[in-house]
């Protein structure tokens, strides 16, 4: 487990200031809401939701999927404003939103890649859940919020308790001591917690809950045994992460007095996403990203990666030519990801991916429009979320290949602006589990 990132933004005392940008389209700049937690900056950039005129009844739902996805242009090099080859009325842009939402929709980055890991025990889950509904529950108002806390935690423990041997069991045999030692530290920290509630020590909850599913996770990841598919012949040499990795991204505020610079952690996913994580991984071996500016800040999308000259992704040295990666989807129940087609062209329209654009700040691969197989250094993370692009039923979903989430500081993202600039983006931890590094290779 990575240790976590302490205060690794530091705010300047100058007043806040929000630089708005320029109305385009049929947007409209509106402030995100504040979020609890600690914070990189004073001031929020501006979020944007549509038009009143996008809401029209004679204006359907599919048709205006359609214009934002060609409006928002997460691709490289400049959109086209045509519709794509393959769209046609008889194929359906979103799928029935009501088969997709079958409840509130899971947005805590942590939360989704737990749920990503390519594991199947029940009993480790029972003990999740309750400690994740805990968020939920400290909505609440009240000292109820408390008795509702003391709930969770009752059923968690429970969970943990008749459940212990069953989970032990679901780790690795190379991993069994560790899993071991997360196990104990897990029922040490239940009876801690259950404590901190009888002290009705509201602020001393969420830390807590954060702390115990640390545990949960760490646990959850010492079940996995290996790799647990092969990767296409015909991108199997090209750099993979076989697992999971950490990095910390750096950056540079620029004319901003509130913040002077901010650290990103972002966890990459290559059990879902092995190909799009590892040439990423690989970029950031190179120092590719380091010293590039943010080249997109929109309030939907942060963006970057297009390097300076005429070519739009990351020119490998030793061929001379762009490196680009394959389409990369996971789908809830596939054994292995889906290569160079969307969702859609594949008629899945009720597909739902391993890893959907929930959260905010889920970080994906840009692309060119007509090309599913044009990625390569061009990355965005993804700050938008409206009536048109709901967690569970996201337009994205499907189309672009997401292979991690920021998990510290992720609000923070919203203070960037075109020509921030990325200091450094440094390797926590996971590098061993980069496979074909090509930045190894002189030349």
């Amino acid at each position: 487990m990575a240790a976590l990132i302490s205060s690794l933004c530091r705010p300047s005392p100058a007043t806040p200031r929000f630089p708005l940008p320029s109305r385009g389209g049929c947007f409209d700049p509106r402030r995100r809401p504040l979020r609890l937690g600690f914070r990189c900056s004073a001031s929020r950039s501006p979020r944007f939701d549509p038009d009143s005129e996008q809401k029209d009844k004679s204006f359907g739902l599919k048709e205006s999927a359609i214009s934002l996805a060609l409006a928002i242009g997460l691709f490289t090099g400049v959109p086209a404003l045509t519709s794509p080859a393959h769209a046609s009325p008889a194929s359906p842009v979103l799928p029935n939103l009501s088969v997709l939402i079958s409840g509130p929709p899971i947005k805590d980055p942590g939360a989704l890649l737990r749920n990503a890991l390519p594991i199947d025990n029940k009993a480790i889950r029972e003990v999740q859940r309750p400690l994740e509904d805990i968020t939920e529950s400290l909505k609440v108002s009240g000292v109820r919020a408390l008795d509702l806390v003391e709930r969770n935690i009752r059923q968690a423990s429970r969970a943990l308790e008749q459940g212990k041997t069953l989970i032990l069991n679901g780790v690795a045999e190379s991993k069994k001591e560790h899993g071991k030692e997360l196990i104990e530290k897990l029922a040490v920290g239940m009876q801690e917690f259950q404590q901190i509630v009888e002290q009705r020590d509201r602020d001393a909850v969420a830390p807590k809950q954060k702390e115990l599913l640390q545990y949960v996770g760490g646990v959850e990841e010492d079940m996995v045994d290996g790799f647990p598919y092969e990767v296409p012949e015909e991108y199997s040499n090209m750099p993979l992460l076989k697992g999971r990795a950490t990095v910390d991204m750096k950056v540079k505020v620029k004319d901003n007095p509130n913040v002077q610079d901010c650290v990103f952690r972002i966890v990459l996913d290559g059990y879902n996403a092995p190909v799009t994580a590892g040439n990423f991984l690989d970029l950031v071996e190179r120092h590719f990203y380091d010293g590039m500016a943010i080249q997109r800040a929109d309030g939907f999308v942060v963006q970057t990666g297009d390097p300076e000259g005429p070519a739009e992704g990351f020119i490998d040295p030793s061929t001379e030519k762009v490196r680009t990666i394959p389409l990369e989807i996971m789908v809830i129940g596939d054994k292995t990801p889906i290569y160079g087609e969307t969702l859609e062209e594949l008629g899945r329209y009720k597909a739902q991916t391993r890893l959907p654009f929930n959260a905010f700040g889920t970080m994906a691969m840009a692309r060119d429009e007509f090309d599913n197989n044009s990625g390569s250094s061009q990355v965005f993370w993804l700050l938008k979320e409206s009536e048109l692009t709901p967690s569970n039923a996201n337009i994205l979903d499907g189309r672009y290949a997401v292979f991690g989430y920021v998990t510290e500081n992720e609000d923070y993202l919203a203070d960037l602006k075109v020509g921030d600039v990325i200091e450094s983006i440094q390797v926590v931890s996971g590098l061993e589990n980069l496979v074909n590094p090509s930045y190894k290779i002189v030349g």
